[in-house]
């Protein structure tokens, strides 16, 4: 059964499953969901715990052994496993299937993985796990949504702040969850219950964000300027390889360059952003930008982007930061008047 991480402490409180898996990418997120299910069964007679961690020299039987292994003192037990690469392979997938297939009395199994693909979810393996026991994903915390998700950790500590304030502390811990959740508890260390001005909050928090190339593509597609600007400079301060983030730029254009010229001849805009490989959320974002800019906008940064790969290979001449800068803005500030979409 697959369920919602806001879900799963009503679940915990209705029934106690067998197995339960995490699957995510948000390490903080995961982690809060373990400790709240390890606490839940603790709680619950559950006093013992075996931890595996996964790797490339796991023995597997070593998992299928402890299953086996009833406590000399009759106590429920927590078997903890954790794989980071979220790869079993072969040889492990086959135990996982095993295990589940006859799950040991008296003991609550947590799996702990990664995000996993679309590939890696249609496994035989990972369909077990969620046919078996509780399924929870956790997604990732996206800006939109951060500064909710901050203005909520707050009020656990009987603390709010204003939304300009809120935009504040999204900005200054983007991309870096586990910071963030650090900042805000410092803020109930250094400040009593109740409202918290912008000063406050100014005065006590770090700049902990953290970027990558993909929330940069992801700011030029929402025409978001200023975020695209405070996104590149701190992907610069950060030392990121400026072909890493030409590439990502790249990639993005020339997605919406499929997806202009396909509408243009005719073609079902579902289909294009499907064979693009744009997904969730970010079909919106693509639809929105193929309708403002146009298609002779985006052949012409395709033409600007190999100038600047031409100068990071050091055949150009030029800045490449200020390059880079100047090619998200142009497709960011672009607007054609003339143009009509047809992505309706």
């Amino acid at each position: 059964m697959r369920i919602k991480l806001d879900q799963l402490s009503q679940s915990l409180q209705k029934q106690t499953a067998p197995l339960y898996t995490l699957f995510g990418n948000e390490s903080l997120l995961i982690l809060e969901a373990a400790d709240l299910i390890r606490t839940h069964a603790q709680q619950h007679g559950y006093t013992e715990r075996e931890l595996f961690a996964v790797d490339q020299h796991f023995d597997w039987s070593d998992l299928l052994n402890a299953g086996n292994n009833l406590s000399l003192f009759g106590d429920r037990k927590i078997m903890d496993i954790r794989i980071p690469s979220g790869k079993p392979g072969k040889e492990g997938g086959k135990a996982i299937e095993n295990y589940c297939s006859a799950l040991p009395p008296d003991t609550l199994t947590l799996f702990t993985l990664p995000r996993i693909d679309k590939q890696g979810q249609a496994t035989k393996w990972f369909k077990t796990l969620e046919a078996t026991g509780v399924l929870v994903q956790v997604y990732t915390i996206e800006r939109n949504q951060l500064p909710d998700w901050i203005g909520q950790r707050l009020g656990r500590q009987q603390q709010k702040t204003d939304s300009a304030t809120l935009q504040f502390l999204a900005n200054q811990v983007e991309g870096n969850l586990l910071a963030g959740h650090q900042e805000i508890q410092k803020l109930a260390l250094l400040y009593p219950s109740g409202s918290l001005t912008f000063e406050q909050v100014k005065d006590a928090v770090l700049n902990v964000a953290r970027y990558d190339a993909f929330q940069l593509s992801d700011a030029m597609i929402n025409a978001d300027a200023t975020r695209f600007i405070r996104i590149l400079t701190g992907l610069q301060g950060e030392g990121t390889a400026p072909l890493l983030i030409l590439a990502t730029l790249t990639e993005q254009i020339r997605q919406l360059i499929t997806i202009r010229q396909g509408l243009d001849t005719g073609q079902s805009l579902t289909q294009l952003l499907q064979t693009a490989r744009i997904w969730g959320d970010r079909q919106k974002s693509a639809q929105t930008a193929v309708n403002r800019v146009s298609l002779k906008a985006l052949m012409q940064s395709l033409s600007d982007a190999a100038e600047i790969d031409r100068m990071i290979k050091g055949v150009a001449r030029g800045d490449v930061w200020d390059e880079l800068l100047q090619l998200g803005l142009r497709l960011i500030i672009h607007e054609n008047r003339n143009f009509v979409s047809v992505a309706k």
